[in-house]
């Protein structure tokens, strides 16, 4: 059994006429039918919401109330790269701590979001045990955020996380499309130290860090050089990568780290 996302960066540009700015990218989304049909994305992902978030899901649901499910869809949009507490997702939207799980549960089950597990390897006590979330296409998340043009996304607070998700949704999509399980995971101690993305393997494991600048600092590595060095005292027996997706241009190696512009994303091999 396949399970098949949205196409992927590479499919994307096989479209007549595809997103060629990452803010672009970013703000369109992957639907195919917005880029096959070249419709405003914007306009395609209002019907999308109101034909399928908000008519079918509910109905699986058994929603009654609309304006409290739209409310939680919205909220998710809003936490998507974030560390999930249901308790204060459910309470923010009005409902108790079952119905948001169940809720998610559903949007989880159609593609809408995924959960990434926190990565525990022995790694001691003082790691976060809760999931971290991810919506998994980007321009239904700027829709959700009212996110109405490109160039909003480009100053927009929430433009970090949305290009977390993103990268996020593209390892999904390489694991998914091979066949294989997602197996994603993420690092966050409570210091706040953290590994965006952790990709474990038979024989290797893929530790990554994504920032939606344009330039890449060697602040940017620290946290993958202090997991790397971890992992490997813990005595693991695999090859260990460290990858730092960024939002520039130019494709660099640094000490450990491959560093990989966001446009060469789907050439690197995910399926460790």
């Amino acid at each position: 059994m396949l399970h098949l996302l949205p196409p992927s960066l590479d499919e994307l540009r096989r479209f007549d006429s595809p997103p060629g700015t990452l803010v672009e990218t970013l703000w369109m989304g992957a639907y195919p039918r917005i880029h096959d049909r070249h419709l405003p994305a914007d306009r395609w992902l209002a019907d999308y919401v109101t034909t399928y978030v908000q008519r079918d899901v509910r109905s699986v649901l058994g929603v009654t109330d609309l304006s409290a499910f739209t409310g939680f869809v919205r909220l998710v949009a809003g936490r998507t790269g974030q560390v999930l507490n249901l308790s204060a997702l459910g309470a923010d939207a009005g409902v108790s701590h079952n119905t948001a799980k169940a809720w998610l549960s559903v949007l989880e089950a159609s593609f809408l979001v995924v959960r990434l597990p926190p990565w525990h390897r022995n790694l001691g006590k003082q790691i976060t045990k809760a999931p971290k979330l991810h919506c998994l296409d980007s321009g239904l998340v700027c829709h959700l955020l009212g996110i109405r043009e490109p160039g909003q996304l480009a100053t927009h607070p929430l433009r970090g996380a949305v290009f977390e998700s993103w990268v996020a949704a593209e390892v999904c999509k390489a694991r998914l499309h091979a066949g294989l399980p997602p197996d994603m995971f993420h690092v966050r101690d409570h210091k706040g130290q953290e590994v965006d993305l952790v990709v474990e393997g038979a024989s290797r494991i893929v530790l990554t860090e994504v920032k939606s600048g344009a330039t890449a600092q060697a602040d940017m590595l620290a946290s993958l050089e202090r997991l790397a060095t971890l992992v490997a005292a813990r005595g693991a027996h695999h090859t260990i990568e460290q990858r730092l997706v960024y939002g520039g241009d130019t494709a660099q190696r640094r000490s450990m780290v491959d560093v990989i512009p966001w446009s060469k994303m789907t050439d690197v091999d995910w399926t460790a």
